[in-house]
Parts: structure tokens; sequence; C-alpha cells
């Protein structure tokens, strides 16, 4: 979504409102808390009415959360690693014994997903819809989207270690944890889902594509990030601007640990001339990561603005019918700043059928409410596989 100006984000006069909490009967283990949430999402912007929650799903017996989940240590070659910290994911302690897990289940877990979100995301959708009126921006897109993926926890506190050593992890050992949504499934979850579930839906091919991304800082706007979408140029040397935003919006994040499943600008000529230029000093280079390379002190534009921080690589194909579209997507990411980078592949799920109901102006909730819930059956049923990692 396009940049909303910090001083348009917030409605004049109008009462704060919060976030409806999670239902009890979903898990002990809930956050929902404003954009200083530990489950931040890197290099998106959040307004001052966010809505970020993270939850587990899946337990008939909350109560037994502690006996029946535990920690997973992954292999730190797989993960972007934080200041050295081994990455955790939750898993079921029935690990390996399908039938276990499966008596401690819930028969109708996207029913309970869909009661805890719903609420938020209507008000998630009021809040855009107000912050679009007042910015004048009748054209920005908005979405729903569901990924995959793996929630990562790190930080392990002395008092969590003893926690873990005595078997009781806990909600309130996992509010001592930082997290993250780390969306690199593995190729033959990949494969499974395009192949098996895209053919049992029915869904047409609609398009690939072959995008670079390149993400600007801007030295006279500090709090902005620049994200520039690029495609190959016709020599096939050079890559050429395609679409330009300020810093996409995100106005409700919520993460799921699933339990027995795995899957495991403001457009001024000068600045779109200085940008335009930027972009186009840099290098196809499939050798390094990002596949971009720029001569030597040209990572900054001339003017001294701009200065490229972020750079990626993406090839995509999409399918889709008239409520859902999968898009599959393998990604090539490198950061200046931190000298560091990583391949992913990413499976998103885009319910344009939600987003259209919302955005009727007699919208009706429940039929919002029982195309939410149709459609996390489908994920859960279709997308999910048996197992023991944390996925959502």
């Amino acid at each position: 979504m396009s940049y909303v100006p910090p001083h348009k984000r917030q409605t004049k006069g109008s009462p704060s409102l919060n976030p409806t909490p999670a239902p009890e009967s979903l898990s002990r283990s809930v956050f929902n808390k404003r954009k200083d949430n530990k489950f931040r999402t890197r290099n998106l912007g959040y307004t001052d009415h966010t809505i970020l929650k993270w939850f587990s799903v899946g337990l008939a017996d909350e109560l037994r959360f502690s006996s029946l989940v535990s920690f997973q240590s992954l292999s730190p070659e797989s993960f972007e690693t934080k200041a050295g910290l081994q990455p955790l994911s939750l898993v079921s302690t029935h690990q390996g014994c399908n039938e276990g897990i499966k008596n401690e289940l819930i028969d109708t877990p996207w029913l309970l997903i869909a009661a805890n979100v719903k609420k938020d995301l209507l008000l998630s959708f009021q809040h855009m819809k107000r912050e679009m009126e007042e910015a004048d921006m009748a054209q920005v897109k908005s979405s729903v989207v569901a990924r995959f993926g793996t929630v990562l926890f790190y930080g392990i506190s002395s008092i969590c270690k003893d926690s873990l050593k005595l078997n009781s992890l806990t909600e309130t050992t996992l509010r001592k944890m930082k997290g993250s949504f780390h969306t690199d499934v593995p190729p033959s979850y990949m494969d499974y889902v395009e192949n098996r579930v895209v053919e049992n839906l029915g869904l047409e091919y609609w398009q690939g594509k072959e995008l670079y991304y390149v993400k600007l800082s801007d030295n006279l706007r500090t709090e902005s990030t620049v994200s520039c979408k690029c495609i190959v140029a016709k020599d096939h040397n050079k890559i050429q601007l395609y679409k330009i935003e300020l810093n996409r919006v995100r106005q409700m994040v919520a993460d799921m640990s699933i339990l027995g499943k795995s899957s495991d600008l403001i457009k001024i000529d000068e600045e779109i001339n200085e940008i335009k230029d930027l972009i186009g000093s840099a290098i196809l280079d499939s050798e390094l990561p990002g596949g971009l390379r720029w001569p030597l002190n040209k990572r900054h534009s001339s003017g001294g603005r701009y200065v490229v921080n972020v750079i990626g690589h993406t090839t995509a194909k999409s399918y889709r019918n008239s409520s859902i579209r999968f898009k599959f997507r393998h990604a090539n990411r490198s950061k200046f700043k931190s000298s560091t980078g990583e391949v992913t592949q990413e499976i998103f799920l885009k319910l344009p059928g939600i987003v259209s109901e919302l955005h009727k102006q007699t919208m009706d909730e429940d039929v919002v409410f029982e195309m939410l819930k149709n459609n996390l059956k489908l994920m859960w049923d279709l997308c999910l596989l048996d197992g023991s990692n944390s996925q959502s």
C-alpha cells in the first residue's frame, strides 16, 4: 500500500479503538498488541492503529498446553539468525505419533481462527478506509493475504531455560521471547501446493512475473523507505523502474503457530528522475545476492538523497479463480547495511473475494465471516499437512 503521511494517519477527535481480545477457548498463549509487538514484519510500515497478534491453534484442551507443546531447535544455517541466537519452533510432544496428537486436537480449528480474527479484520479495514479518505488515496490497492511459513522464537532467558528444563512451556515463557515469521518453505511443500492443491481447486494459470526489488533510504525523509519494483530492460543487462511505493503499510498481522500440522512518494518529477537514474545504473549479476550490483560509488543517487539499502530478485507464478489467488515466489534478497542475504521459496494465498466484500458500501459482516471460514477451512484441509512443525 502506498505511503500515508504521518500527520494524516490518525483521525483527529476520534476515540481510540482497541482490537478485540482473542477468545479464551483459542489458546492460553495469545498476544494482541499494537505496533510495538515482538512479532513485527521487516521492511514494512505500520499505522498508529495496526493490530499485531500471535496465537497457537489446534489443542482441544488449552490447560494441557505445557504438557503437549515443546520447542524444537532449527538449523541456524536455514534461517537468518538474530545476534547469534538459535531459532526455535513450537512442536507437539507427540512428534512422530500422528494418532497421539490427533486425539488432542479440535475438529474444526478454522472456526476458532475465523472468530478470533473477524472483529480485528473489520476494525482494521475501517481504519484503512478512513486513512485513505483523509489522504485522498482512492486508487490505493488493498489486500487480504495468507502466508505460509514458520513462526520462530529467539532469546531464551535464564528463567525460560529453567522452565524448558522442567518441560513447562507456558504463555509466560513465550512472552519473554522475541519472535518472527519466516516465509521460506521446503521445495517439496512448494511442489505439493503448486501441483496437488492447485489441481484439486481447479485454479487456472494466470501469469508469471520476474521482478527486481530495490529499497532506498531517503536522506530528507528518514522515516520513509522507497520501494522500487523493476523489470529487466530490453538489452537484458539493465533494469528499469516499473512501479514505486512509499512505506507499504499493514493494518493487521495475525501470526499463528498451528499444532499438529506441518509444511513447513510524493511524486515530484525531479525525485522520480533521480530514482530512475539510480535504478538505471544497476547491473544484473546473477552471481551476487539480490542479483544486482552498482559501479563503484554509484549506490547513492547523484544528488546524494537516495541510498540503496536492500535489493531483491523474485520470479513468481500465479494461479487463480474468482475468489482466491495462489502466488508461488522464489526470492533472492540482500541487505547492504548488514551484509546479509537470503534465498527463500514462498507461498502466498491472496483473498480478493473477501476484499471485494469489504469494499461494498453495504458490506455484510455475516457474509465476510462465512467467506473467511470457508477460506480457512480450505487452507486447513488442503494446504497444511499432518505433522508436528509449527506452520502458519
